[in-house]
């Protein structure tokens, strides 16, 4: 409950100041819209001048697609932690953070809230029910629960990747540049993981598992043959549990080994 009230103060206080700011708040939303458009039209310029990529209509590509911004949505809305190692270890922040009796990461991450993210998850979504409908599809309850359970897999698979990376400002004075490069990694899993050669699909799968984001999951509704991905598809959570286990055992052993910002 002290959690509970803790996140509720903390949006309250993010209200508070997007409502002075309002102008910020919705060029936000829409910066948000284009980048995610652009990425859209990519892939239907791709299908221009192509029938199907690695045996994926258009349709299946794009539908993919919209189950990847549902997480990436969700994640970054709660998981804006880009900026820690310039804001929290460079600039000392970290020594206010760990005065408190709150979990650190729990703070940063409040701290770091970014509701506008949620509107590329409601965007997705709808890229998914029209790609739904498109593909003739069938719809029962429990895709509806799969759906839910296979983002919430997702969303932590992004969280404890994103957590472990943040980690690193712990060990490193120098990790910003690693982000650009994850983030490109990422976008990868939107994409059907066969049209990649083997070593980047057993990187894409089991290293840095950004295939359990986008197409993987994806491939539960799309009931696809190729691979296998739809039995793959159920082990998202799975891998979500892991990863992000992994991902705040380091952050809590990086905080141990933390001394301050020093002078």
């Amino acid at each position: 409950m002290r959690y509970a009230s803790l996140f509720w103060e903390y949006i309250k206080n993010y209200a508070k100041t997007r409502l002075t700011y309002r102008a910020d708040f919705w060029v936000e939303v829409l910066s948000d819209l284009l980048f995610q458009g652009m990425n859209l039209i990519f892939i239907l310029i791709v299908f221009q001048h192509t029938p199907s990529l690695g045996g994926w209509s258009e349709a299946e590509v794009v539908f993919v697609y919209g189950f990847f911004m549902i997480p990436y949505g969700v994640f970054s809305t709660f998981f804006s932690i880009w900026n820690f190692s310039e804001r929290y270890i460079v600039k000392g922040e970290m020594d206010r953070v760990l005065t408190r009796p709150a979990h650190s990461l729990y703070q940063v991450l409040l701290e770091n809230v970014d509701p506008p993210s949620l509107i590329g998850s409601f965007v997705g979504a709808i890229i998914m029910a029209l790609c739904w409908a498109q593909l003739d599809l069938p719809f029962q309850l429990l895709d509806l629960l799969m759906l839910m359970l296979l983002v919430l897999g997702a969303v932590l698979i992004y969280a404890g990747l994103y957590t472990a990376l943040s980690a690193i400002s712990f060990y490193s004075d120098a990790p910003t540049g690693i982000v650009p490069l994850m983030y490109n990694i990422q976008n990868y899993g939107r994409y059907p993981v066969n049209i990649y050669n083997k070593m980047i699909r057993f990187v894409l799968t089991w290293l840095l598992p950004f295939a359990f984001v986008g197409v993987i999951p994806a491939s539960y509704f799309l009931e696809k043959k190729a691979d296998d991905l739809s039995r793959l598809a159920l082990m998202t959570p799975v891998m979500g549990i892991i990863v992000f286990s992994l991902g705040l055992w380091l952050w809590n052993h990086g905080v141990k080994r933390y001394r301050g910002a020093g002078s």
